[in-house]
């Protein structure tokens, strides 16, 4: 169930210059998030999704317009500035995991802990508690070499709750992943939403998109179409019953 605005962006240009020409990547998008969201963003390339998200990100900064991100106007921010509010609100999945594959999954998700000063006990509590939620409670010592794709996935969405943000923004989370795995990392996704984490998603597959609530299609820089839907329920298929005994007569 959404609620009040996570993030609300009005206006906002983003204009590259290459030279001598300018390359004009989002052109006046306006659009409002709300807390619990779950968002699929769809375009071809150079339809300008990646900026937005990067925008959303507080990754680059808009050429024109205004973003509030948790009721913080980030638009002017400065690079330390934005640092500070990605750590604190955002967490980033992304689609080739990004973990150091000679640490432990623990380790792994303990990371932005340790950058942002979290004392030692502290940080193995979040993490353990961060990989319980992903069901990988088990996997603790693991290194990423022992684990499936979609295993390793999960260690990056813990890595990403572990900070306690308010937005996940995952890029293309599963690009990497065959059918049946990439519906149980968007049953995850959807326990999030469901728990009151916004999720903006980038994806290229409308069978993804279809597990959203809401499908935004960019097109040359702008929102071409913006719609809410009945999200497909993320159901991993039941295991197969077990053949019944036979009961001597």
């Amino acid at each position: 169930m959404a609620g009040a605005p996570i993030l609300a962006i009005e206006a906002v240009t983003k204009v590259y210059v290459m030279g001598d020409v300018e390359v004009h990547a989002l052109r006046g998008v306006t659009l409002t998030i709300d807390e619990g969201d779950f968002v699929a963003i769809m375009g071809s390339s150079g339809s300008g999704k990646s900026t937005l998200m990067n925008i959303i990100g507080c990754l680059d900064r808009p050429t024109a317009g205004r973003y509030v991100l948790a009721g913080q106007e980030v638009s002017t921010l400065d690079r330390s500035e934005l640092a500070e509010i990605r750590n604190r609100t955002l967490g980033f999945v992304f689609q080739n995991f990004n973990l150091l594959t000679r640490t432990s999954a623990l380790e792994n998700v303990e990371l932005p802990l340790l950058y942002a000063g979290v004392g030692t006990r502290e940080r193995h509590e979040r993490a353990k508690l961060a990989l319980e939620r992903v069901g990988l409670g088990t996997r603790l010592d693991h290194h990423p070499n022992q684990m499936s794709g979609g295993q390793q996935q999960r260690v990056a969405i813990a890595r990403a709750l572990v900070s306690r943000p308010k937005l996940i923004l995952a890029d293309e989370p599963t690009g990497n992943l065959d059918s049946k795995t990439s519906v149980e990392v968007m049953a995850l996704f959807q326990e999030l939403g469901a728990s009151g984490i916004t999720v903006v998603l980038v994806t290229h597959e409308p069978d993804i998109a279809a597990y959203a609530s809401r499908v935004l299609v960019m097109r040359d820089g702008e929102v071409q179409s913006d719609v809410r839907q009945e999200a497909r329920a993320a159901i991993a298929p039941a295991p197969a019953p077990a053949p019944a005994k036979e009961v001597a007569p």
